[in-house]
């Protein structure tokens, strides 16, 4: 097993790119290995680790087809009904509630 060359935050040579930086290029990874990495150092903690991406090899996003695009719609849909009252949030709903903020505390909606 070999290990990944390791780059300091902004000091990786040209030719490499994170996952970010290849999707604002229309680019995604394609299948290939993790061809390096950046680390950035923090104070208190170890340091954050972003995986570099060889862009020569880098493919083409895909294009959004209209399944693709109804898919997405139906789940963006189902993240904001609320599962107590089927009522249309308009926000996507907490994953900590569980519900919508008026079914998750109803006495203080009344107050108010």
């Amino acid at each position: 097993m070999s290990t990944l060359p390791a780059y300091r935050w902004r000091l990786a040579p040209d030719g490499l790119a994170t996952r970010r930086q290849l999707r604002a290029l229309g680019l995604r990874p394609g299948g290939q290995d993790v061809a390096a990495q950046v680390e950035r150092p923090r104070r208190r903690r170890g340091p954050l680790v972003a995986y570099l991406y060889r862009i020569d090899l880098a493919r083409p996003v895909r294009p959004m087809t209209p399944a693709r695009r109804a898919a997405l719609a139906k789940a963006n849909t189902a993240r904001q009904t609320c599962p107590t009252c089927r009522l249309d949030a308009g926000y996507v709903i907490p994953s900590s509630l569980g519900m919508c903020v008026p079914c998750a505390y109803p006495d203080e909606q009344r107050v108010a």
